[in-house]
Formats: structure tokens, C-alpha cells, sequence
């Protein structure tokens, strides 16, 4: 699977759980860009990526991403 790809699901799961269709993710976005990202939402982001993509997130992982671009490569390291 391309990145673009990921990036595509990634961003329709980030819409869907932050209720907002107007959100639009690059490599750079960061919690900080985007409105209502925090950390009880962070949580529940990372599930449902995690159920949509059939992958598991260690703690380590989750902690080492600055952005989403680092989140998308351990995405698709793991499919």
C-alpha cells in the first residue's frame, strides 16, 4: 500500500473521530494544527487506525511519532 493511500484512510479516520470533514493531514501535521487533537482523542485515533489497518501500535512507537508523517511510516512498516 502507497502512503498517499495511508495517508488518505488516516485522514478520513481523523475526520470521522474529530468530527470535522474540513481536516486535511500532511507528513508535517502535528497535534498543535489540528483543532480538538488532544490527548484523550490521541487515544482513541490510534484505535481506530489501529482496527482499521489490522495493525498493533507499541507504546514506544506511539511515543517516538512528532508527526503524522512518522505515524504513516509506521503504518505502512507494518503492513
Amino acid at each position: 500500500m502507497e502512503k498517499t493511500d495511508i495517508l488518505k484512510q488516516v485522514q478520513d479516520i481523523f475526520r470521522d473521530i474529530l468530527d470535522d470533514e474540513n481536516i486535511i493531514l500532511s507528513d508535517a501535521s502535528t497535534a498543535e494544527d489540528i483543532e480538538d487533537w488532544d490527548s484523550l482523542t490521541h487515544i482513541q485515533l490510534i484505535k481506530a487506525i489501529e482496527k482499521n489497518f489490522s495493525i498493533r501500535f507499541t507504546s514506544r512507537e506511539i511515543l517516538s511519532w512528532n508527526n503524522v508523517g512518522e505515524m504513516l511510516d509506521c503504518i505502512k512498516s507494518k503492513l
